[in-house]
């Protein structure tokens, strides 16, 4: 059953948090960051039997939006939800204007890089040695939109 996917409210930041500080992989941010986004950015969440199961959170910069972090619980992994929040962005996104949708992502992080690939993203340049524990490159990507 995939879940159903809505705009955060600030009742779900400590249901965020939670999530994001068991995901290694995942940018830390802190209470604040979340309460801002939920009402100047796009937060998205997906939610099953009223249980937040992972989220996705971008940024709308100049007509462009940037994914900042898709982060799905540990008990939740495999089940299509990262997919869902994705293409449901994409809607959003698309619906909301934006030019294109960009991204950074681990090279090492093949999951990742093949599920935005399955949605249209490009692999668009690299950024050596961005990521610390352990050193990596990150692979910049761009789904961009007709208009």
């Amino acid at each position: 059953m995939l879940p159903t996917i809505r705009s955060a409210t600030l009742d779900d930041v400590p249901a965020i948090l939670a999530i994001e500080q068991h995901a290694p992989s995942a940018a830390h941010w802190t209470s604040q960051q979340y309460q801002k986004l939920v009402g100047s950015g796009i937060l998205l969440v997906a939610e099953e039997a009223e249980k937040l199961s992972g989220f996705v959170c971008a940024q709308a910069v100049a007509g462009e939006w940037e994914i900042e972090n898709v982060v799905v619980a540990a008990d939740f992994l495999r089940r299509g939800i990262a997919d869902k929040l994705v293409s449901v962005l994409i809607q959003r996104a698309e619906s909301g204007a934006a030019a294109a949708i960009l991204l950074e992502v681990r090279e090492s992080n093949l999951p990742a890089r093949r599920l935005y690939e399955k949605h249209g993203f490009c692999e668009v340049g690299r950024r050596p040695v961005y990521y610390r524990d352990p050193v990596e490159d990150a692979i910049l990507y761009a789904l961009r939109f007709d208009r």
